[in-house]
């Protein structure tokens, strides 16, 4: 039998760790190695063996959730899914564990936290697995419950026509990325100029997490980087990302493109969804775009890339060797959407220059 996904937990609350060991044990490729209260018991734990995936909080006792990760990464880099509270301070210290080498992120509220996390049993699952194949160190280099059906984009706006509009004088880059993604998105916006076409960006992430995301990167980039708002023009210059828990669409009107962010079901298991978002630029923008698969787990966005190369645009999915999870682009090669694929440092020069 294939060995099992050894877990350790880390979370003051007795009921998280419970909950987190009941949860993640029922899925039978998964096993509890330990829980601890705060990093410092946890680090006790480690002298006896490492797991293949520890599951953290980020408000902790004794030692702030940054300061942990920073180590672990430091003494043994090890795949690291982050278990936040839905709060203003906790998305801003989301971010800076994200920043210092976890894989991703996984939410909690401040109430009704074990009813939650039963509801979001196939999430959290997903996410450990999604650890377990990650390759820690290029970050370093750079359920219980039926899952919901897997709808595709179909049940968000029907297929293109194969009617694009023509050239246009404005260009569109569509970023797709999930596992992985937060760092791999840093190296490749903070690298672009501040004459860059528009972008939109799809990052699966929670819901709150991503406005802090965008600020993040605001401060980092010569781009502006925000996080998306309904009715929101993309032009260039700008980064438009998708809010957690809705999906994006681009929408053209005249020469002039906006971004509709909408309600709607899973697609792909994921909202906000690749495949909604490159499906609308395939429809909006045809040759006048060029989409960009990246590191991830699953397949999400491999059929709207195709749909893009369908409608003329250009298509790129980062390489293997650069992935954290080469899991997006693979299914996206494997469906023939991709027409070339590239390291993750040279996705900048090819958005640069698709600009000009």
């Amino acid at each position: 039998m294939p060995k099992k996904i050894s877990v350790l937990i880390v979370d003051d609350s007795a009921v998280v760790r419970q909950v987190l060991s009941e949860l993640l044990a029922s899925d039978p490729e998964i096993e509890i190695m330990a829980t601890a209260s705060d990093p410092l018991l946890a680090f006790e734990r480690l002298k006896k063996g490492w797991p293949d995936v520890i599951v953290s909080d980020v408000e902790m006792p004794r030692m702030d959730g940054v300061t942990f990760v920073r180590r672990i990464m430091s003494e043994r880099p090890t795949p690291i899914v982050v278990c936040s509270s839905l709060t203003e301070k906790g998305a801003e210290t989301t971010m800076e564990v994200l920043a210092a080498g976890a894989v991703s992120v996984v939410t909690k509220p401040r109430l009704g936290v074990k009813q939650f996390l039963q509801d979001s049993a196939h999430e959290l699952i997903d996410a450990v697995k999604a650890a377990s194949r990650a390759r820690v160190s290029r970050l370093l280099a750079v359920p219980a419950q039926r899952p919901a059906p897997k709808l595709t984009a179909d049940a968000v706006m029907p297929p293109p026509s194969g009617e694009a509009m023509r050239a246009t004088t404005e260009r569109i880059v569509a970023l797709g990325t999930s596992t992985g993604g937060t760092q791999a998105l840093e190296c490749v916006l903070t690298a672009l100029p501040r004459v860059s076409p528009g972008i939109v960006i799809v990052q699966h992430m929670p819901e709150r997490f991503t406005a802090a995301f965008a600020a993040r990167l605001d401060s980092l980039c010569n781009i502006d980087v925000r996080e998306a708002r309904h009715g929101d023009r993309v032009v260039p210059g700008l980064a438009l990302i998708a809010p957690g828990g809705r999906h994006m669409m681009l929408r053209r009107s005249g020469a002039q493109y906006f971004v509709d962010v909408i309600d709607g079901p899973l697609v792909s298991r994921h909202k906000p969804s690749v495949d909604v978002l490159f499906r609308s630029v395939a429809k909006c923008a045809g040759r006048n775009a060029l989409g960009i698969i990246m590191t991830g787990m699953g397949d999400d966005g491999a059929r709207g890339l195709k749909e893009m190369r369908d409608a003329g645009a250009t298509t790129c999915a980062q390489d293997e060797a650069t992935c954290i999870v080469f899991g997006m682009p693979k299914e996206a090669i494997k469906l023939g959407a991709v027409e070339t694929v590239a390291p993750l440092d040279q996705l900048s020069g090819m958005i640069a220059r698709y600009g000009r």
